[in-house]
């Protein structure tokens, strides 16, 4: 090659390299190589309470995520899906975990600002009271007559998904916190201890199973005593809850699903009301951050389910399906698209 054609080969070749050169001059350049530390700042995850599964997802994800980025990660405990929406939308966590349902009650602008990383694993209702209680059915939360006492129900924080969620089973049947319940809005280790101890009759929980803090209940204590408990079924509310939500034109988030008999020693499964876990981040979270952040959240399957075994369920068969009621990030499906086989 030589004379023009052998110049303008030359000056393409020159304008290319000082381009990449001035990108990675003023940090735009975007390496595709993980070995290399996420260099956008600190990541921080809003997890959950401190005794449920959210929070001890998201310590055992942490110190992984650190180590695939390169950076610093920290963890903010929350009152659970609807706060967690909040602080990423404030811009105060960079991830989150929420549940479906919650993302879908979100108002159309907020949810907007929001994408999804990974569809996670299924929570699973638990309407929990004593082994010996008469609640045998939803409907036995009411007081028993004009003038009778309210039962202690715990319904989980305000603004956590275990409430919104309460909320709206009651309202299934007609009933209201307000109007039906003594209310208690103990986290799941409180409500867990009281329930033991006698000074709830039921509590609502939602969560992967198992959740610690239900095992422990069920654990022998050093004085030789035991408590036993059961799950009051309700498989039949799943129907009438996504019924309410399309009238609202509100997406599929609720399913049937039955509790197995093995994931709590000594209580009989049941059938109750599932809806997926979704992590999310906001619109315009940075494209690499969130590439390599779905990765690690793929990736850790197997070692973070080791401990939380609803986590063994996260595969990138399912992580993908995240819409309805949440799109991907451009992130996310750029490694979804990058595993196919």
């Amino acid at each position: 090659m030589s004379g023009a054609p052998a110049r303008r080969t030359r000056t393409l070749v020159a304008v290319v390299l000082g381009v990449a050169l001035t990108l990675f001059a003023g940090g735009l350049w975007i390496s595709s190589d993980d070995s290399v530390p996420y260099r956008g700042g600190p990541v921080t995850i809003t997890t959950g309470v401190p005794e449920g599964v959210y929070a001890k997802y998201g310590e055992l994800l942490r110190p992984r995520l650190a180590d695939d980025l390169g950076t610093d990660v920290s963890l903010i405990n929350s009152a659970g899906s609807p706060d967690n929406l909040d602080k990423v939308l404030r811009g105060e966590a960079t991830l989150g975990i929420a549940t479906a349902d919650a993302v879908a009650s979100l108002p159309p602008e907020q949810r907007d600002q929001l994408r999804a990383v990974a569809r996670l694993y299924d929570d699973f209702v638990q309407l929990v009271v004593p082994a010996d209680s008469g609640i045998k059915d939803l409907t036995d939360l009411r007081p028993a007559g004009p003038g009778a006492p309210r039962l202690r129900v715990g319904i989980g924080p305000a603004r956590s998904g275990v409430q919104l969620l309460a909320r709206r089973i009651l309202d299934t049947v007609g009933m209201t916190p307000e109007a039906d319940l003594d209310a208690k809005v103990d986290g799941i280790g409180d409500a867990a201890a009281k329930l033991r101890s006698g000074a709830l009759d039921a509590f609502f929980w939602s969560g992967g199973l198992p959740t610690q803090a239900v095992s422990d209940m069920l654990q022998e204590r050093p004085d030789g005593t035991k408590f036993a408990i059961r799950f009051v079924p309700l498989g039949g509310v799943a129907k009438a809850l996504q019924s309410e939500l399309n009238k609202a034109g509100e997406p599929q988030v609720y399913r049937e699903a039955v509790i197995p008999g093995d994931a709590y020693q000594g209580v009989d499964g049941v059938a109750t009301v599932a809806v997926p876990n979704l992590m999310v981040t906001r619109s315009d979270a940075d494209t690499e951050l969130i590439r390599r952040a779905t990765g690690t959240v793929l990736g850790s399957r197997e070692a973070i389910g080791a401990v939380v075994h609803a986590a063994q369920l996260v595969d990138p068969g399912t992580a993908i399906f995240t819409f309805p009621p949440l799109r991907l990030h451009e992130g996310a499906r750029l490694w979804y698209r990058s595993a196919k086989p």
